[in-house]
């Protein structure tokens, strides 16, 4: 294969529309229930993380890569990213299959409830991949879990011939109480960035997800094949496990009223975190602006309104005091 220079970051996965109803009471079984609005938004591994990448860095090469249905949704979610200036071209439409939805049941002032249709996207996998258009630094695959044929044999495949053809990998996946997280294992060995949660991260090490615990979860999981860097945030620390060492942060002390809402807040920092692997800075920087990522998007109920610009970040994040955490 002839060199290539690599730049920006390609996001494969998970990609699919929110219908948002907000009502004033979940019905008992045969009772009805008005409701009282209804929006829509997209949502998912791709859209989140490729939108939250474009507003850090507005002049990043950012790819979504993923499969919708050719429907009223589908369009909805491929026009929302070209308009949040995201290469689409990764993204296949099948006409047998309708794009991956979920119907939000939103109690005014309380309780969200999800009922949601796995769609085009469990049948997104290797072949949909376009290898050969993709010029990305690095590739993050997400969400597993939620994506039938990468969870079964596809991840595999996927980060492998990134591997080969010189793509930083990097996978993120759903916090599920499930015996699955087994079948992720695989995929560890062809993994250079894992970014995870304190508690995905002790399902995949088969270990409690305690502080204590935390540094000897990231040293399993390199056991286990993560070739570069183990991230594992959680919503007072976040740490980071290389050929370098250990390196650990706490997260920021926000003010009171600042939390509007968590949804994406995972996201946010998946998406600083990208950001710092792309620009090759020291391990504690990346926790560093990964942590300020997503305590910044708690600034907002959705999952991708809250981020702002890398220098809006920073500047805000310089008003706060960070959690003080030990090894």
């Amino acid at each position: 294969m002839s060199w290539v220079r690599r730049n920006g970051i390609s996001v494969a996965g998970t990609a699919l529309v929110d219908t948002i109803c907000d009502i004033a009471a979940y019905p008992n079984c045969g009772e009805l229930t008005q409701i009282r609005g209804v929006e829509r938004s997209v949502g998912g591994c791709v859209p989140n993380v490729t939108m939250d990448l474009k507003t850090i860095r507005p002049d990043l090469p950012v790819r979504a890569i993923s499969k919708v249905g050719c429907d009223s949704n589908g369009e909805f979610l491929v026009k929302t990213l070209k308009q949040a200036g995201i290469n689409c071209s990764g993204i296949a439409k099948s006409p047998e299959e309708r794009t991956s939805f979920t119907n939000v049941m939103s109690v005014i002032g309380g309780q969200r409830t999800f009922f949601t249709y796995a769609g085009a996207c469990a049948s997104f996998g290797h072949e949909n991949v376009p290898f050969d258009d993709i010029n990305s630094k690095i590739l993050l695959l997400g969400y597993f879990l939620l994506l039938q044929k990468v969870d079964n044999g596809d991840g595999v495949q996927i980060l492998r011939e990134a591997q080969q053809r010189g793509i930083k990998t990097a996978i993120d996946l759903v916090s599920e109480n499930s015996n699955r997280y087994s079948l992720i294992l695989p995929c560890l060995q062809f993994t250079d960035y894992l970014i995870v949660n304190e508690i995905e991260a002790g399902h995949l090490a088969d270990m409690t997800p305690s502080d204590r615990n935390l540094p000897k979860i990231a040293e399993r999981l390199r056991k286990l094949g993560v070739k570069e860097k183990v991230i594992i945030h959680k919503s007072d620390r976040a740490l980071c496990l290389s050929d370098k060492g250990l390196s650990i942060v706490g997260s920021y002390e926000l003010p009171s009223d600042y939390i509007k809402g968590t949804t994406g807040a995972g996201d946010a920092f998946c998406a600083g975190a990208l950001i710092g692997l792309h620009s090759d800075w020291p391990d504690e920087r990346i926790l560093e602006f990964a942590s300020a990522a997503a305590a910044v998007s708690l600034s907002s109920a959705d999952a991708v309104s809250g981020l702002k610009s890398e220098e809006e970040i920073l500047k805000i994040c310089r008003e706060w005091k960070r959690v003080p955490v030990c090894l």
